[in-house]
C-alpha cells in the first residue's frame, strides 16, 4: 500500500495520469462526435431513398391508378430488401401490402412521420411489433390511405456494433494504460529510489559515489551524466584539499621548525659574537620562502575553483612565449645553463597571460634546478609546435629526466621525488602549470626528450586557427 501511495505521488505517474484522462475525454468526444455523424449520415440516406420510392409510387398513381398502383406494390413488397408498404381502405382495412401490423392510429396522419414507427411483417410470430421504421403517410382519393416506409433496423443494429466496438477498444486501452502506467511509474520510481540511494551515501561521506546511469540515453542518464561530472569535480577539489592539509602539515613543518631553531639557537647563545642579523637576514629569507609557497598555493586553488570563461581572452601566443625567454634566457646562463630558443609561430588562443607566462617559468625553472646536473653541456629550450589540432609550447632539458611511472605523480602538490629533495623548493612548480593547463582546457604532458625531460603544454586550437594553419602548410 504504501508503494502504491509513493507511486502516485511521482511526477511521472501524475503527468501519465493527466495524459490518460485528457486523452480518453478526446476519445469518448470523438467517438460521440462520430456515432452522431454516422447516424445522421444513415437517416438522411433512407429519408433520400424514402422520397425518391414515394416518388415513384406517386407516378404509377397517376398513370394506371389504383389497379396499377396495387400491381406495383405487389411486385415491390416481393423484392429483396423491399420498404414497406402498405394500402388501406377508409375504414382502416389492409387491402395489400407486406406490412401484418402497425401501430394503431398512424394512418390518422399525413405526410412523414416525425417519430420512427414499430412494425411486424408477414411471417412474424402473432402481432409482436419487433420491427422498426420511418415512413410516410400519403392519401389516396375515395378517403384510401397509403403507407411507405424503409426498415431502419439494420442501420440501428450497426450503429450498435459501433457502439459496443468502441466501448470495447476504449475498455481495452484504459486497461492498457493503466498497465503502462503502473510499469512506466514504477520504472521511474525504481529510477528515483537508485538516485536517492546514491545521493545518501554521498550525504553520509562517500564521495566516490556515483549515480546508476543505464546507458538508455533518457532524461535520467543525462541528468546523471551531469550529476557524476559535478561530483567527480567535487571529490578532485576535495582531495584536492585533503592533500594540501596533509602536505602542509608534512612539508612545511620542517621549515617552520628551522625557523624556530634558528631563533632559539640565537637566544641560547650567550656569548656576545653572535651574529643577529646574520641569524635574522636567514629567518627573513625562510619567512619568504614560506609566504611564496602558500601564494602559490592561493593561486592553484583559485585556478582549479575558477571557470576559464572568467579569465581567458583570445591572445597571440608567440609573443608571451618569447617575453618569457628574453627575461628567463638571462637567468638561466647565470646559472651556468645554455638557452636555446626553438621555433615560434602566431597563433591565437584563449589565454590568459599571466598564468601562462608564470607556467613557463616555473616549467623553466625546473629545468634549471633539474637539468642542471647533467654531465652534458646542461641546456634548455623553449619553442612551439603545432601538432594535429593542438598547439604546443614546449620547455626540454638534457638532465637525467623523471621516470615514466613518477610523471602523474609528480604533477601533485608538494610531491618530490628523492633525489630532488636536496633542491630548494616544494614541489608545486608542476602543479601549478598543471591546474594553469586544466583552466586553459589543455594538457600538461612529461615526455622523454632523449637525453632529458620535455614538459609540453598543449593548447586547443580555436577553429579558425585550424584553417589558416591548413592553408599555411
Amino acid at each position: 500500500m504504501n508503494r502504491i501511495k509513493s507511486l502516485l505521488r511521482t511526477t511521472a505517474v501524475r503527468l501519465s495520469a493527466l495524459y490518460i484522462i485528457l486523452f480518453g475525454l478526446v476519445a469518448v468526444g470523438l467517438s460521440i462526435y462520430m456515432t452522431s455523424l454516422a447516424i445522421s449520415m444513415l437517416t438522411d440516406q433512407t429519408q433520400k431513398t424514402l422520397n425518391e420510392e414515394i416518388a415513384n409510387i406517386e407516378h404509377a398513381y397517376q398513370h394506371g391508378g389504383l389497379p396499377l398502383l396495387v400491381r406495383t406494390i405487389d411486385r415491390r413488397s416481393r423484392q429483396p430488401g423491399a420498404f414497406l408498404y402498405l394500402v388501406a381502405d377508409p375504414q382502416g382495412r389492409f387491402l395489400a401490402g407486406n406490412v401484418q401490423n402497425i401501430e394503431p392510429g398512424l394512418l390518422n396522419g399525413s405526410g412523414l412521420l416525425k417519430n420512427s414507427v414499430f412494425y411486424s411483417r408477414f411471417g412474424d410470430n402473432g402481432d409482436k411489433t419487433e420491427h422498426r421504421a420511418i415512413a410516410a403517410v400519403i392519401d389516396l382519393p375515395n378517403g384510401m390511405k397509403l403507407l411507405v416506409g424503409r426498415d431502419i433496423s439494420e442501420p440501428e443494429k450497426f450503429i450498435t456494433i459501433i457502439r459496443k466496438a468502441l466501448m470495447i477498444a476504449f475498455a481495452a486501452m484504459a486497461v492498457g494504460a493503466l498497465l503502462i502506467w503502473f510499469f512506466v511509474g514504477r520504472r521511474a520510481l525504481k529510477r528515483i529510489d537508485q538516485v536517492t540511494a546514491a545521493s545518501q551515501r554521498l550525504m553520509s561521506g562517500d564521495l566516490s559515489g556515483r549515480l546508476p546511469v543505464t546507458g538508455a540515453g533518457d532524461e535520467f542518464d543525462r541528468l546523471s551524466h551531469n550529476l557524476n561530472i559535478m561530483l567527480e569535480r567535487i571529490e578532485e577539489l576535495n582531495s584536492g584539499l585533503r592533500q594540501v592539509s596533509d602536505n602542509i602539515a608534512h612539508d612545511l613543518k620542517t621549515p617552520l621548525t628551522r625557523l624556530r631553531n634558528r631563533a632559539d639557537e640565537a637566544l641560547s647563545r650567550r656569548d656576545k659574537d653572535v651574529d643577529y642579523r646574520q641569524t635574522l637576514e636567514a629567518i627573513i629569507a625562510e619567512s619568504d620562502q614560506l609566504i611564496r609557497t602558500f601564494n602559490a598555493i592561493l593561486m592553484i586553488s583559485r585556478i582549479e575553483a575558477s571557470t576559464a570563461v572568467e579569465h581567458l581572452e583570445k591572445l597571440d601566443a608567440r609573443p608571451i612565449v618569447e617575453d618569457v625567454a628574453e627575461l628567463y634566457g638571462p637567468v638561466v646562463e647565470d646559472a651556468g645553463v645554455k638557452f636555446e630558443m626553438g621555433k615560434t609561430f602566431d597563433v591565437n588562443l584563449l589565454l590568459n597571460r599571466e598564468l601562462l607566462a608564470q607556467a613557463l617559468i616555473n616549467l623553466i625553472d625546473n629545468a634549471i634546478k633539474y637539468g642542471a646536473t647533467s654531465k652534458r653541456t646542461p641546456t634548455i629550450s623553449l619553442s612551439m609546435n603545432d601538432n594535429d589540432g593542438h598547439i604546443e609550447i614546449i620547455v626540454s632539458d638534457n638532465g637525467p629526466g623523471i621516470n615514466p611511472e613518477d610523471r602523474e605523480r609528480v604533477t601533485k602538490r608538494f610531491v618530490r621525488l628523492e633525489d630532488s629533495r636536496t633542491k630548494p623548493g616544494f614541489g608545486i612548480g608542476l602543479s601549478l602549470a598543471k591546474a594553469v593547463m586544466k583552466l586553459h582546457g589543455g594538457e600538461l604532458m612529461l615526455e622523454d626528450a632523449n637525453p632529458g625531460l620535455k614538459a609540453v603544454l598543449s593548447f586547443p586550437k580555436l577553429a579558425e586557427e585550424k584553417t589558416d594553419l591548413k592553408k599555411l602548410s
